[in-house]
Order: structure tokens, then sequence, then C-alpha cells
């Protein structure tokens, strides 16, 4: 065995167990992802997990149904891994600020698994949490040859249309020592020299439209990393009815949330029975019709919203962080009103 903190390893990042409020379907995904991602790494002969931050997506609690998801799922990992390095994001900390409470202390007891929550170097790795305080100048000082983390970089992309600003602290041109940086937190796929967002587990929701090229990362040491998509991902799709209707082949399947334009002059009830049938053919999740006026409006706002109102305001809920109120509560109460 070489001094090499790993052979071959797989790695991926954020799949916030417990998204929208605490979705039986999404924990299923979830499920069906690691099912997947270990399957591939038998294939693969991978004997190391990298995961590189938000396993939840609840600051401040985790739901109970969620929380048996996540335990049967890390249990997995950990019985088929040799080691599980397990890095702690910003959506497993009780605070944004401090690492000291978190939702993932009891995966500390897990056999393989190293969580790290502190900085982290061996065998020419280094593996960096979520970044507090001046931490990032002790990370820019750091010289190995992978590095892996969960990093809040300006000027690469959050989604598909939004840019990170500059708001000071940790930027790329102090990751330029390592061969390689991994990280995750921010979804989309993306690259810079050294620098890569490996991209999400699997698209979350419309910001993710059209894009699912996410899944894992496959590294063996001194290689070219791989990068492999899930074929089963849920799909988000936006596209306009006439365009539906020529091939909607192309567009819907049993894993796709749609957004569909109603940018043809048929009846609403017309449009209805178009989106039943495509239901009932390709066994789609969720077939949604907006009409054309308000996406019209919506561009003339200089943003686009697809979102009903209910929609609007549990998103809202959840962004609040609060070490006193209770976002899951919030959502019960308004969804009772």
């Amino acid at each position: 065995m070489s001094d090499n903190l790993f052979e071959k390893a797989v790695v991926f990042t954020d799949i916030h167990y417990g998204l929208k409020s605490n979705s039986h379907q999404h924990l299923r995904d979830c499920n069906n992802f690691v099912d997947w991602f270990i399957e591939e790494a038998k294939v693969r002969g991978a004997e190391t997990c990298f995961f590189l931050g938000d396993w939840h997506h609840h600051r401040a609690s985790v739901n109970v149904a969620t929380l048996n998801a996540s335990w049967k799922d890390l249990k997995k990992l950990n019985d088929f891994f040799d080691k599980v390095y397990f890095i702690t994001g910003n959506h497993d900390l009780y605070y944004r600020d401090k690492r000291e409470l978190n939702s993932m202390e009891f995966a500390r007891d897990l056999d393989n698994f190293v969580m790290v929550d502190e900085l982290f170097e061996e065998g020419n790795v280094g593996i960096v949490p979520w970044l507090v305080e001046n931490e990032y100048k002790k990370v820019a000082k750091m010289k190995c040859k992978y590095m892996f983390g969960h990093f809040e970089l300006p000027f690469f992309k959050m989604n598909a249309m939004i840019e990170m600003p500059d708001h000071g602290g940790i930027n790329a041109s102090m990751l330029r020592n390592p061969d390689y940086v991994f990280t995750g937190h921010f979804h989309k796929r993306q690259y810079d020299e050294n620098i890569h967002y490996i991209g999400n587990a699997f698209p979350h929701n419309y910001a993710d439209a059209g894009d699912n090229d996410r899944g894992y990362m496959y590294l063996e040491w001194d290689k070219e990393p791989v990068y492999v998509n899930w074929p089963e991902c849920p799909k988000y799709v936006t596209c306009g009815l006439v365009e539906l209707i020529d091939n909607p082949g192309k567009f819907l399947d049993a894993y796709t949330y749609a957004r569909i334009k109603l940018d043809v002059d048929i009846s609403y009830e017309e449009a209805t029975f178009i989106k039943e049938n495509f239901m009932e053919k390709y066994k789609c999740r969720e077939i949604q019709l907006v009409p054309i006026k308000e996406v019209e409006e919506e561009y003339e706002a200089g943003e686009i919203q697809f979102e009903s109102v209910e929609q609007i305001v549990i998103s809202q809920l959840q962004t609040i962080e609060s070490n006193t109120i209770n976002t899951e509560k919030l959502i019960d109460i308004y969804q009772n009103l």
C-alpha cells in the first residue's frame, strides 16, 4: 500500500436530505442515488468515498422521516467503503459562522467515517470543511496534490443564471497550489483551471432545468477525474406547449418535472386535457401549465419565476435562518391556513 490517502475514490456532494419540506419523494431519490453510487463504486473498485458537504438541508432541526432515511444511507456508505471522508457543509451547521454544532455529529461513531470539521492534511491530500472567520488564509498556504472542500468562491455560478459576487475572503487565486481542487456548495458542474465544482448529486428544482450533468466523480490517483451522470436522476424541464406537442419524448419521462408555457391559442380545458394525456402516457412526476402572459410579464420584470404563490411563500420560509424559529412549523401552519 502506498502512502497516498487513496488509490481509487468516488466523490459526491450536496444531496440535501430534508429538501422540499422533507418530501418523501426526495428522500426516495436520495436513497436511490446512494444505492446507484455504491454499485458504481463496486464496478470501479473504489475503496474510498469523499462527501463534500450539505448532507442535510435544514440547519436547525432534522425531521424524523428525514433522520431515518439519512441514517440508513450513511450506514450503507460506512458498510461498503474502507474510508468515508465526510465534510460538514454550511447546511450541516447550526451556525453559519462557526462549526461547534452540526446535524451530522451522530455519524462520527460510524467505524469507517472520518468526519472533517477541521482542516485536514494527510497523504498529499487536503480536506477543508465550510470555512469560518479567517481560515481561508491557512487554506491558501496548504500544499497538496488534491484538495477537497466546500468553498464559496466568487465568480462561479451558483446556478445556471446567477454568478457569485466577490464579498472578500477566499477566491480562486488562493487555491492554485494543489494540482486539483474539488468542491461542493454550488450545484452546477463547472471548472476554472485546477478548480472543479463537481456538481451536486442530482437536480433539485427548476433552477436546474435542462442541466442534468449531475452524479458523482471517479478519481484514480495520478489520473484525470471522470464525471458520471446519474441516468435516473429527477429532471426539470421548461418549454412551450407547441415544442412539447411536436416532440414529447424529448422532454418527458417518469422522472420529469415540467413547466409548460401555453404558447398556443387553446382553452385552458384543452391544455388540461393534453396535460392529463401526457401524464398518463409518460408517468411524469409533475406537469405545470403556465399562461404565456405570466411568462412575458416575468421577462419584462427581468426575473424568471414560474412559481405559484404557495411555492413562493414556502420557498421564502425555508430561507429563514434562526436558532429560535422552527421553519418547518411555520410551513405547517401556512399549509393549514
